[in-house]
């Protein structure tokens, strides 16, 4: 594995493979809801739901992080949610990314599960805009890792 590790603890090399996204300019919180979203999904299952995320038909629910979000009554089954583009597409290559892990370790791509996935807060960028009369304001960026995992089940 590589230098900055994993948080995944049970890592199994002959069934697992994994995959990550470091120094991600998107959101931590989005980038959590939407790793809650896919864990525990086909992966096919999770890619198809991402990409209807992408066209808007499949909503993202917000469930920790969803204070002064829209809620969208009985629509949907989860009442606070939306559709994080960027994010979502960042997963998406990860995803992939992970998908062409397997078959080259030589796993049913049919078969895999996620079973790992967590976006984690990575370092901050520090900007700063000139104002007037001599004066800055701090233009800070957080950016995200991502890990995912996945185990042929």
């Amino acid at each position: 594995m590589p230098e900055f590790g994993y948080s995944l603890q049970d890592y199994e090399p002959e069934k697992m493979a994994i995959a990550s996204g470091r120094d991600l300019r998107i959101s931590w919180k989005k980038a959590v809801e939407v790793c809650r979203f896919i864990k525990g999904r086909k992966l096919d299952e999770a890619k198809k739901l991402l990409e209807g995320v992408l066209k808007r038909e499949v909503m993202i629910p917000f469930t920790t992080f969803n204070r002064k979000r829209a809620h969208h009554g009985s629509i949907n089954k989860h009442p606070s949610g939306g559709y994080p583009i960027r994010v979502v597409k960042e997963v998406l290559k990860i995803l992939r990314n992970v998908e062409s892990n397997a078959e080259n370790k030589g796993l049913d791509v049919e078969r895999l599960v996620i079973v790992h996935a967590a976006a984690h807060k990575g370092p901050v960028v520090r900007k700063y805009i000139p104002r007037a009369f001599g004066r800055a304001t701090p233009f800070f960026q957080q950016l995200v890792h991502i890990e995912v995992a996945v185990k042929e089940v």
